[in-house]
């Protein structure tokens, strides 16, 4: 039976403070539409976007970096090279690296690349409940982007999947749940809004790549992410009337969490 437990507010608040004096470097291969979000959003937080695209780049640059983010959400047969180059060098370097995989079992072609990218041994696996049921072998897969399970009807499923590749499996969705495979540690506060503007799950991922160059644990990173977003996306919340300004104000909430007012 695994242990259930809320997140510690005092230990993201900690992490929060070593990422924002280290300024981690955080190398995102994300899908087109949501690059410059993300690299925003990575900014906002306090550490420093690199989005290395290139096959003859990315093994170079992921080796140096603190994290490493690669996101499948639009995959085509010219980003298996780089996306494959730059986790097996992470894993050779050592360097902890984040794999969000976008719409894994809706669709064929990317569910394989996950799975071959799952060989090179992510730190954390970062999805809604569809995408993390599909990669455990327990359904068909979601609707495109968009999860048809709640994010409770994985934790069984994610605690499997931690166990069978090693990584932390961190479930999206009102309430996130993350686990190792043993401890499962819940973070609720998910807004509606953050589901009506595109690539905050993806930039969510970016995020937890930034904590891993700091955080003790790759279970502490998904966690302290998975918090910062959500209190941010609370406030958001709480000035905003529609996606649009919502957008902004995550940004600004990012930036200023923690911060002396």
């Amino acid at each position: 039976m695994s242990k259930r437990q809320t997140f510690d507010l005092s230990a993201v608040s900690e992490d929060l403070a070593r990422l924002r004096e280290a300024n981690p470097l955080t190398h995102c291969i994300t899908n087109l539409v949501v690059t410059g979000f993300t690299a925003n959003v990575v900014l906002a937080v306090g550490a420093s976007p690199a989005m290395v695209i290139a096959a003859e780049e990315v093994g170079a640059f992921a080796a140096i970096a603190s994290g490493l983010l690669i996101n499948v959400g639009t995959i085509t047969s010219g980003d298996v090279e780089p996306m494959t180059i730059a986790a097996r060098a992470a894993q050779a370097a050592g360097t902890p690296w984040v794999l969000d995989p976008v719409a894994a079992g809706a669709l064929r072609f990317r569910t394989e690349i996950v799975e071959r990218l799952l060989e090179h041994k992510p730190s954390i696996i970062r999805g809604n409940a569809s995408e993390i049921l599909a990669l455990a072998g327990e359904s068909a897969g979601g609707k495109g982007v968009e999860s048809t399970a709640d994010s409770s009807e994985a934790i069984d499923g994610a605690r499997r999947l931690a166990a069978r590749t090693g990584a932390v499996v961190a479930v999206s969705g009102v309430v996130d749940h993350v686990t190792d495979g043993e401890q499962v540690v819940d973070v609720p506060g998910g807004h509606v809004l953050l589901t009506k503007v595109t690539g905050t799950g993806c930039a969510l991922g970016a995020v937890m790549a930034s904590f891993l160059g700091v955080s003790q644990t790759p279970l502490s990173a998904a966690v302290s992410a998975s918090a910062v977003f959500a209190l941010a996306g609370e406030r958001a919340a709480g000035e905003t009337r529609g996606p649009g300004g919502f957008a902004a104000a995550l940004l600004d909430n990012l930036y200023l969490l923690g911060r002396p007012e």
